[in-house]
């Protein structure tokens, strides 16, 4: 395994600097964490964890490959994910002004299960054309291909077990109670803000 130490490095470092830069996985966690609290983010970010299984599980099987060659699979992957952020986006827009801050952060607690909290945040990763990209470039270039499947397979947990711990130190931050007031007062605006967000990046994926 230590022979694998500088691959694996290189892998760390690229991987949390795409995890660290804003995009659609940071606005969901970022928009759960202020409307529904601490424990729907922390689903939320679970389920972006177990999307990064979805990247690694194509590449391992080759799918990776297909992809690059074909144009039109690759376009029509991105409409789709194009399409679900925009329906998100679409929704916070139409978000109502809250009269009562308070009453609105108890209100929103109760109102998602876990598991579509889980289910969104999967759905956001493991459509998400840059995270793609980013795993098309990294097993086609970082990773050598004589590179045996089961340390590519630990590369994968890593980085889906990075992913996770990332975001849920984000819910942990931004699901504050002085945070999600200081987002609370702004109410519709913010849920509006994050709504312009979404489709901007709706509109970016598919560019």
């Amino acid at each position: 395994m230590l022979e694998y130490l500088d691959e694996f490095l290189i892998i760390a470092i690229a991987h949390f600097l795409a995890v660290a830069s804003p995009g659609p996985d940071f606005a969901i966690v970022l928009k759960q964490s202020v409307q529904q609290g601490r424990r729907n983010a922390l689903f939320t970010s679970a389920g972006v964890g177990l999307g990064i299984f979805v990247h690694v599980s194509y590449c391992l099987l080759g799918v990776a490959l297909v992809l690059s060659k074909s144009p039109e699979l690759f376009n029509l992957f991105k409409y789709i994910a194009g399409a679900y952020l925009a329906f998100m986006g679409v929704q916070a827009l139409r978000a109502k002004k809250n009269t009562d801050p308070e009453q609105s952060i108890q209100a929103a607690s109760i109102v998602e299960s876990d598991f579509k909290a889980l289910r969104r945040g999967f759905l956001v990763n493991a459509l998400n054309p840059k995270a793609t990209l980013f795993f098309l470039s990294l097993f086609t270039l970082m990773i050598d291909p004589d590179t045996p499947q089961a340390v590519q397979i630990f590369y994968g947990l890593y980085m889906a077990m990075a992913t996770w711990i990332w975001f849920s130190f984000l819910s942990v931050v931004l699901s504050k109670p002085q945070v999600r007031r200081f987002f609370h007062r702004a109410g519709h605006w913010f849920d509006r803000g994050i709504g312009v967000v979404l489709l901007l990046l709706a509109v970016r994926v598919v560019l």
